[in-house]
C-alpha cells in the first residue's frame, strides 16, 4: 500500500535556512543600497567610518585617503586609505567578507560602526554590480609584511571566498587600505560624497583627510586640532536596560555563582546594598544558582529592579565632540559671522547613556532666504538621509525659534540666514533602520535636543540683539544721513538760518538718537519675551 504524501510534507521539501548575506542581496536597500547614487555614498561613509574608529583606538591622529576614480560610465573604483592599527592576518577575511561580524556590536560603548554589517556589505554590493573581487592591504607593524587578499562573499553561507592570499611591500608602517570596483552614480550636492566628507571634517577636528574626486579635482581638509578624542571606556548594561528575555539569558550564560553576585558584577551600578534590595523585593535570597531561578522568580527580579533606586549608568563610555572642539570645526568648514554651541550633561534612554550636543552659525555666506540648513550626527557620523524622519528635525521644529529672533511657521524649520548642528553621542544609536540614517523618536533624547537647542537659541539671540539690530539701524541711520544736506537746504530756505549751521544741528540730532532707538528695540524684545 503506497503512502499517501500529505501537503504538509511536500511543502517541508522546500524549506531552507536563509544566510544573512542571501536576505540582504535581495533586501539591499535597507543598508543604504537603494540607487547608484547613494550606494557610492554609503560605501565611501562605511570605509571612512571604520578607519576612524581604528585610528581612535588606536589613539593616532587620523590620516585619511578616499579616493574615487571612473571605470566606466557607471563604475567606480573607491580606494579608502588610513594610518590605523591595521588588521591580524586571519581576521581580514572575515571583517570585509562576512556580514554580522565585528567586535562593536556586544560592546557598551560609543563607537561609529555598531552592527558588524557596514563595509562587508559594501563587498557584496560591490560583488553583485560588477563581479570583482575586493582587494585589501594591511599592515600592524613596521616589523611585519603587508599582507594583501582579493575577497568574495559566498552568499549561501555568509561565508568569505579568497582569491588571492600573499604578502606585499608596503611603504606605511600600519593602516589599511581597501578598494572596491561598483556600480554607482557620482554626483555633488547636499547628499553626495563630496558634503559627507566635509561634514565629517566638521565633527573631527582631530582629522586630516585628503579626498581625490572623479573629475580629477583634489580637497584637503586639514586638521583644526591636534586633541586626539579621549577613548571611550566599555561599561557592563545597565539593569534598566534590560528586557525580560535577554534577563533570562544572562542569568543562563553568566559565570557568577549567586543571584546577588551575578546582579553586582554582571550589571554596572549595583552595589551590594542594591542586590540585596533586589532579591528582597523579589523575595529571594540570593544565595541561588543563576541558572536554577525558574522563570517566575526571573520575572520577580525583573519586576524588583524596575522598582529599585539605581544609579544612573557611568558616562566614560561616550566621548562627545565638546563645545570648544566644535566651534573649531565650524569655523574652519563654514563661512559665517558668528558660530556658538553647547554639551549638554549625560542623559540616560533605556539604561542606556547618552549626550546631546548642538551648535549654530549664523549669518555668512548662509542664505537668508532659504530654510536654516540642518546638520545631523550620530557618533560623529554625518547622517544626509531621512531628515525629515529624524528625532534631530521633530525637536527644530518643536523649538520656538521667534522667542530668540529666528524667523518660523508654524510646524516647520526656522528660516534665515543659520545653520543648525545636532550631535547624538551613544553607546547605542537607536537608528530607525539598517541604513543608520534617521534617530528613533526616543522622547528623552527628544527632550534633551530641544534644552540644547534652546541654549545656542539664547546665545544667536544674543548676538542678533547687539550686532544685527544694531547694524540695521546705522543703516538706516546712513540711509538718513543721505537725504541731511537736501533737507537743510530747504529748511534754510523756509527759516532764513544758514545750511550749514542746520546741517550740523541734523547731524548732532542724528546721532544723539541712533543709540537711544537700539536700546528701546532690544527692551521692546526684552518685555516682548517676558
Amino acid at each position: 500500500m503506497t503512502k499517501q504524501i500529505t501537503k504538509a510534507e511536500e511543502l517541508a521539501k522546500f524549506q531552507r535556512e536563509i544566510s544573512v548575506s542571501e536576505f540582504f542581496t535581495k533586501n539591499r536597500h535597507l543598508l543604504g543600497f537603494d540607487n547608484p547614487h547613494k550606494a557610492l555614498l554609503t560605501t565611501v561613509k562605511e570605509a571612512v567610518d571604520n578607519s576612524l574608529d581604528a585610528t581612535q583606538e588606536m589613539q593616532v591622529l587620523p590620516e585619511i585617503l578616499v579616493e574615487i576614480h571612473k571605470a566606466t560610465d557607471d563604475r567606480f573604483r573607491i580606494v579608502v586609505e588610513d594610518n590605523g592599527p591595521g588588521i591580524v592576518k586571519e581576521q581580514i577575511p572575515r571583517i570585509f567578507a562576512k556580514l554580522l561580524y565585528g567586535s562593536k556590536f556586544h560592546a557598551m560603548k560609543q563607537s561609529r560602526g555598531q552592527q558588524g554589517i557596514g563595509i562587508s556589505a559594501s563587498v557584496m554590493y560591490a560583488q553583485l554590480t560588477t563581479g570583482k573581487p575586493t582587494k585589501i592591504t594591511s599592515k600592524i607593524s613596521p616589523k611585519r609584511p603587508a599582507h594583501y587578499y582579493e575577497l568574495h562573499i559566498d552568499t549561501k553561507r555568509n561565508e568569505p571566498e579568497i582569491i588571492t592570499d600573499r604578502e606585499v611591500p608596503w611603504q606605511k608602517d600600519h593602516g589599511t587600505r581597501i578598494e572596491l570596483e561598483l556600480e554607482g552614480t557620482y554626483q555633488r550636492g547636499r547628499q553626495g560624497v563630496d558634503e559627507y566628507l566635509k561634514q565629517t571634517a566638521i565633527v573631527n577636528p582631530h582629522l586630516h583627510l585628503v579626498y581625490l574626486a572623479p573629475d580629477g579635482q583634489r580637497l584637503e581638509f586639514p586638521r583644526a586640532t591636534k586633541e586626539i578624542p579621549i577613548e571611550p571606556k566599555e561599561i557592563k548594561p545597565h539593569p534598566y536596560g534590560v528586557e525580560l528575555g535577554a534577563l533570562m539569558n544572562m542569568l543562563k550564560d553568566t559565570k557568577q555563582r549567586t543571584l546577588k553576585s551575578f546582579l553586582t558584577n554582571d550589571f554596572s551600578r549595583v552595589s551590594d546594598k542594591t542586590a540585596n534590595e533586589v532579591c528582597l523585593k523579589a523575595q529571594l535570597k540570593g544565595t541561588e544558582k543563576p541558572s536554577g531561578v525558574d522563570s517566575v522568580s526571573i520575572e520577580r527580579v525583573f519586576r524588583a529592579i524596575q522598582q529599585t533606586k539605581i544609579m544612573a549608568p557611568p558616562t566614560n563610555c561616550l566621548s562627545p565632540i565638546g563645545e570648544e572642539l566644535m566651534l573649531k570645526g565650524l569655523q574652519k568648514e563654514i563661512n559665517a559671522e558668528f558660530f556658538t554651541s553647547v554639551t549638554r550633561p549625560p542623559s540616560v534612554y533605556r539604561g542606556m547613556p547618552f549626550q546631546i550636543e548642538a551648535g549654530m552659525a549664523y549669518g555668512g555666506d548662509l542664505s537668508s532666504d532659504d530654510l536654516a540648513r540642518i546638520l545631523r550626527f550620530a557618533n560623529r557620523v554625518p547622517l544626509l538621509y531621512q531628515q525629515g524622519a529624524c528625532a534631530s528635525s521633530r525637536a527644530i521644529v518643536q523649538t520656538a525659534w521667534r522667542n530668540y529672533g529666528i524667523s518660523q511657521s508654524k510646524g516647520a524649520l526656522p528660516s534665515g540666514p543659520i545653520m543648525i548642528v545636532i550631535h547624538v553621542a551613544s553607546v547605542w544609536v537607536p537608528f530607525t533602520s539598517e541604513s543608520k540614517e534617521a534617530i528613533a523618536h526616543y522622547p528623552e533624547i527628544i527632550k534633551e535636543m530641544k534644552l540644547a537647542l534652546q541654549e545656542v537659541g539664547r546665545k544667536v539671540a544674543s548676538y542678533i540683539r547687539k550686532t544685527v539690530k544694531a547694524k540695521e539701524h546705522r543703516e538706516k541711520a546712513n540711509l538718513f544721513e543721505k537725504y541731511i544736506p537736501e533737507l537743510a537746504h530747504s529748511l534754510s530756505d523756509i527759516s532764513g538760518e544758514k545750511k550749514d549751521t542746520i546741517e550740523q544741528g541734523l547731524m548732532r540730532l542724528l546721532r544723539k538718537l541712533l543709540p537711544v532707538l537700539i536700546n528701546h528695540e532690544n527692551s521692546k524684545e526684552i518685555q516682548t519675551k517676558s
